[in-house]
């Protein structure tokens, strides 16, 4: 199975931007998802994420109140809501499934 990130690009600070990740060959009902970012010099950071057990959502305090995270298991697609956009924002977005199921990454650029 696959996953595929869709959505990234180029916006300004405080900018909006959703992406997507559709699964092939996966399901996503019963598993845990989740977002991470690579930014250029930097470790690889944990963005967000849902429980497999009651659909909670949890978030990384660089995020909160600015990104959403959700899913429709009937879509195979998972999704991150971006909003107020910063340049620290820049980086490669990469969605993950439970059982080590990533996708190729996406880019997303903040920048005026």
């Amino acid at each position: 199975g696959q996953l595929a990130e869709s959505g990234g690009g180029l916006v300004q600070p405080g900018g909006s931007l959703r992406l997507s990740c559709e699964a092939s060959g996966l399901t996503l009902d019963d598993y845990a998802i989740a977002w991470f970012r690579l930014a250029p010099g930097k470790e690889r950071e944990w963005v967000s994420c849902i429980s497999r057990y009651d659909g909670s959502t949890y978030y990384a305090d660089s995020v909160k109140g600015r990104f959403t995270i959700s899913r429709d298991n009937a879509k195979r697609t998972i999704y991150l809501e971006m909003s107020s956009l910063e340049p620290d924002d820049t980086a490669v977005y990469y969605c993950w499934r439970a059982n080590n199921h990533w996708g190729q990454g996406i880019q997303v650029t903040v920048s005026s």
